[in-house]
């Protein structure tokens, strides 16, 4: 008598479409044993053909279940009980998950095995897999979706005189050998679940949206697009060198551009979140989810050290003539920013990486600033001293510098140069020379 049923033993009377799920759960889990000719109870029946058995067995299993899981699947022909069976070895496969190809890499198509049943695997189950088979990174792992198309991208490589063929889809990373699409692949496809979300604000914080947008589709298309929306965004300021007027725009084209490329290369897709650009009245910020690598600091990066998240992707952008090399996309910002007197930032989480590049500020037109601010403090206080010193006339008609002085509480020099002011505008008549100086009001 054989063992009952249990989480490596799996028995059929007779052969049905049944047995490649139960393969399938068997090389997606610890292996198995399935025996045709034997009923759920443990009671054997038989088969009538053991080569016929078989021959389908093997054909079933070979034409409905990718990867090629044959290498990991024994077919015998043996007796119980003086009756004919087929008995299947199946060991856990080391290239999963496997699935039935008529469903694909998703959950109704992937089984594993769960004590004594064959069970649809969960999407976070079939993750694990993949993470497990391909290792940690993103881009190289096999991805969920299989049914994707490249339009957009093809159209892209092709304006840049690029071919995007099978054949060039292996060497960049897209395709697998068995011919599974990659991440690379989904991140390039029509079908890319990520988006980038944009939005205009009034002023300098979220109180009130001027405009927002969500981009989709291709990250070569969301790179184009939204940097389209971006220049949109980058209004012009007319600046006067001596008699000729020249219009500057209030951010770098090569800061907003590299923010966005650095967004989008070195971000972290195996969080499903959008990346988030928010632009104000004064700056723009880009938010990449996804922090520094292990053992990368702030400081590294700013000295223009590059650990590349996802070095196919960026290899992708660098045939493109996108990036030039790694660890210059920083450094290019703040080159943008030489004649600024504001500076852009960079804040780091553990999550999230931010870019926030402020309005261009040229140092002169800080030094006007000052100046003019300095000039108008000047005639304030001015006017106020004047004020001042022309009240004193209610109390006396004639008045000294020492007066004033006390009356304003301020230095000799500060009084004789209200005074002086005051006489050469009509205010006041000096009258004698010295100490004797005095001052009647006009």
């Amino acid at each position: 008598m054989i063992p009952l049923e249990d989480e490596v033993t799996e028995y059929k009377s007779v052969l049905t479409d049944g047995l490649k799920k139960e393969v399938l759960a068997f090389a997606n889990t610890a292996g198995g044993n399935i025996y045709i000719g034997v009923a759920d109870d443990g009671r054997v029946i038989g088969v009538e053909n053991q080569d016929e058995v078989m021959l389908q067995s093997s054909s079933m299993l070979r034409d409905s279940i990718h990867p090629d899981i044959m290498m990991f699947v024994s077919i015998r022909a043996e007796e119980l009980e003086e009756k004919k069976i087929v008995h299947i070895v199946v060991l856990e496969g080391t290239n999963k998950p496997y699935y039935l190809i008529k469903n694909g890499l998703k959950p109704s198509g992937v089984y594993v095995r769960q004590g004594s049943a064959s069970v649809q695997a969960s999407a976070e189950q079939i993750r694990r897999m993949i993470k497990q088979t391909d290792g940690d990174v993103y881009e190289d792992n096999t991805s969920l979706e299989q049914e994707l198309t490249f339009q957009k991208t093809k159209e892209i490589f092709q304006a840049h005189q690029l071919k995007f063929g099978t054949q060039q889809m292996k060497t960049l990373g897209v395709v697998r050998q068995d011919h599974s699409f990659t991440n690379l692949a989904l991140l390039l496809s029509d079908q890319c679940p990520f988006t980038i979300k944009a939005a205009v604000f009034q002023g300098k914080d979220q109180a009130e949206f001027k405009d927002r947008r969500e981009f989709e589709g291709p990250l070569l298309k969301q790179l184009e697009d939204c940097y389209t929306f971006l220049q949109l965004n980058n209004p012009v300021a007319a600046m006067f060198h001596g008699l000729y007027r020249q219009d500057e725009k209030s951010y770098p084209d090569d800061a907003i551009r590299e923010a966005l490329l650095n967004c989008i290369v070195h971000r972290d897709y195996s969080y499903s979140a959008s990346t988030l650009i928010s632009i104000y009245s004064d700056r723009m910020e880009f938010v990449s989810i996804g922090g520094l690598l292990p053992g990368v600091q702030k400081e590294d990066v700013l000295l223009g050290l590059s650990v590349c998240r996802n070095r196919k992707l960026a290899d992708i952008f660098y045939r493109l003539d996108l990036i030039e090399a790694y660890g210059t996309g920083l450094l290019k910002i703040k080159n943008a920013y030489r004649k600024s007197a504001s500076k852009p930032e960079l804040l780091v989480t553990q999550n999230a990486f931010k870019i926030i590049l402020p309005k261009m500020i040229r140092k002169n037109e800080k030094k006007d600033e000052k100046k003019v601010e300095a000039s108008h403090r000047g005639r304030k206080r001015s006017s106020r001293m004047i004020i001042g010193i022309l009240s004193l006339r209610e109390k006396q008609s004639e008045i000294t510098r020492k007066d004033v002085e006390a009356a304003l509480q301020v230095s000799s020099a500060t009084a004789a140069r209200y005074l002086r002011e005051m006489v050469q505008e009509g205010k006041l008549h000096r009258m004698g020379k010295g100490r004797e100086t005095r001052y009647s009001f006009a």
